[in-house]
């Protein structure tokens, strides 16, 4: 049996991989409703429960096919799951994308994605970009109040700095920060695995294949280009784009040599940075769950783990992770 994972300090046990559900809206390519019920049947029968979401996931399709999904299995269902969204990103009249951690806000936007998934209360509600003028302390306060009334059991916080956490954290008990962490992008490392270790903070971990950079089966340039989120991402336009691809060949290979996919490997790789690193992992397909969950129940050894770090060093990969202006919101820090 696979040994369980706090979501936070006093947070539910649950599997170590979660589902990250942005690929319910078609966000890395075309994808049904009907797609995503049998993701989550799958997962539900594997006994993978934590399923995170946000409101900006299709603009509320996400949030609806999980909840449709959950109305069509029953309550008992709704019990094995650990429900997790986010509020926060907006858009002014002009279109143009903010941030609003206001009381208000917050708080209407956690009514609306209560509705659209059918349920009275989420198990964690993060705030998914930090409005960069507003005290994060009062932002902490204002999630808090949102647990006193029924509405979240715990609060988290996405894309945030160490030391921010620690004065959130101090304010009220953050249970979850989620950040990108994966062999291709390992920042966290500069202090916020540390400080939610210390803190019993879970790190809740997407991106934790590299968006398809540590699968068998990378996203070819032709796909690229039809998704608005990579076809300018620095990682994935060359000439990254063709070094990434042929750094990443001896992690492959690695893989089948250890009996394994790349993508199970990867996970694994994650879930050995500590018993609070929770991977969650969004996909389109069953079979690619399956290596997922493969992954997240198999314990390398140290010398797994350093043959892995010998092919993919630290610092191994080519450009940015997020352009100028994917990293308006998330926190810089060293």
């Amino acid at each position: 049996m696979v040994d369980k994972r706090q979501l936070g300090a006093a947070g539910p046990l649950v599997h170590p991989l979660g589902i990250g559900a942005m690929s319910f809206s078609a966000f890395y390519g075309p994808t049904t409703d009907e797609n995503s019920y049998a993701i989550l049947d799958h997962a539900h029968a594997r006994g993978v429960a934590h399923i995170d979401t946000a409101n900006v996931y299709g603009m509320g399709r996400s949030e609806t096919a999980i909840g449709t999904w959950i109305k069509a299995r029953g309550a008992a269902v709704r019990e094995d799951l650990v429900l997790a969204t986010k509020g926060a990103i907006t858009r002014d009249a002009a279109g143009a994308r903010f941030f609003d951690n206001s009381p208000q806000h917050l708080e209407a936007e956690l009514d609306a994605s209560l509705q659209r998934l059918g349920v009275d209360c989420v198990d964690l509600y993060y705030v998914h970009r930090r409005e960069a003028d507003r005290p994060i302390e009062e932002v902490a306060g204002t999630l808090g109040r949102l647990v006193e009334k029924g509405k979240t059991k715990a609060i988290g916080f996405s894309e945030i700095a160490p030391a921010s956490l620690r004065r959130a954290h101090a304010e009220y008990p953050v249970a979850a920060v989620q950040s990108e962490y994966s062999l291709s992008t390992r920042a966290p490392e500069m202090g916020l695995v540390q400080t939610c270790k210390d803190l019993g903070v879970a790190l809740v971990a997407f991106s934790p294949v590299g968006r398809s950079l540590l699968t068998d089966s990378p996203l070819t340039p032709d796909v690229i280009a039809t998704l608005d989120f990579l076809k300018n991402n620095p990682r994935f336009i060359a000439p990254n784009y063709a070094a990434n691809i042929a750094l990443t060949a001896p992690f492959r290979a690695l893989a089948a040599e250890m009996g394994l996919a790349a993508s199970s490997l990867a996970i694994a790789w994650v879930a050995a940075r500590g018993a609070h690193v929770l991977p969650i992992p969004g996909t389109r397909s069953v079979a690619h769950l399956d290596e997922l969950i493969t992954g997240a129940e198999r314990v390398l050894s140290a010398a797994e783990i350093a043959a892995v770090e010998a092919v993919l060093p630290l610092g191994w990969c080519h450009g940015d992770r997020y352009t100028e202006d994917q990293w308006v919101g998330p926190e810089r820090y060293c």
